[in-house]
């Protein structure tokens, strides 16, 4: 199985790498720490499954996962996260990931979770499927009357830096487009998320595992 590690922490990558070389039944064909480079090397490396962190820089990997998926629907997509709540477990299935694992578990974890996604099935951790068990009506209650579904895939990544404090023209610059098109997103983005401030698209941004406060 040829494998690609996306977490925006080395240790992390370099750890699960030395994990798979020792066992040797998967191939790490490739590494990334942001969820931009992780939709560029799917597409180079055509991997058999992806391992993805949820909260990165410059693209989170729920985005991440809908752009892969998008690509090409037959990548195993796992999420290895240390995020377990029901709002961030729901937007990632809905991305499209075939697996999601907490960080606060074993390597063995992650093992069935890739001989899960190699037949075709899913996997989720124990606490991940209790927690859909159990507050399953619950979740889905306390859910905010707008979600990320009511934005398009360049109004969420436009939201994400501009909730990890990037200036228009920083955000204009980086996605190639003018300083006019990115102020008229932000605006947009507002009136669709019902919020008339910067503060409350990165609050909003937070709730919904976009990003973090911290890389």
């Amino acid at each position: 199985m040829k494998l690609i590690l996306v977490d925006d922490h080395a240790i992390m990558r370099q750890g699960l790498r030395a994990q798979f070389e020792q066992a040797g039944t998967v191939e790490v064909i490739g590494e990334a720490d942001n969820g931009v480079l992780a939709v560029t090397l799917a597409k180079e490396l055509c991997p058999d499954a992806v391992i993805m962190d949820i909260v990165m820089p410059r693209l989170g990997g729920i985005e991440a996962i809908r752009q892969i998926r998008q690509h090409d629907p037959g990548i195993g997509l796992i999420v290895l996260s240390m995020h377990a709540e029901h709002g961030i477990v729901l937007e990632a299935l809905k991305a499209g990931c075939n697996a999601y694992v907490t960080k606060t578990g074993e390597f063995a974890e992650i093992d069935r979770a890739l001989e899960a996604v190699t037949q075709g099935h899913c996997y989720l951790s124990p606490e991940i499927t209790r927690m859909l068990l159990n507050d399953f009506t619950d979740a889905i209650a306390s859910q905010p009357g707008v979600s990320l579904d009511a934005l398009s895939p360049r109004e969420r990544q436009v939201l994400q830096l501009t909730a990890e404090g990037f200036s228009v023209k920083e955000v204009a610059r980086d996605l190639r487009l003018s300083t006019k098109t990115i102020d008229n997103a932000r605006r947009k983005i507002m009136r669709k998320l019902n919020e008339d401030s910067i503060a409350g698209l990165t609050k909003f941004a937070i709730r919904e595992g976009l990003t973090s406060v911290q890389f």
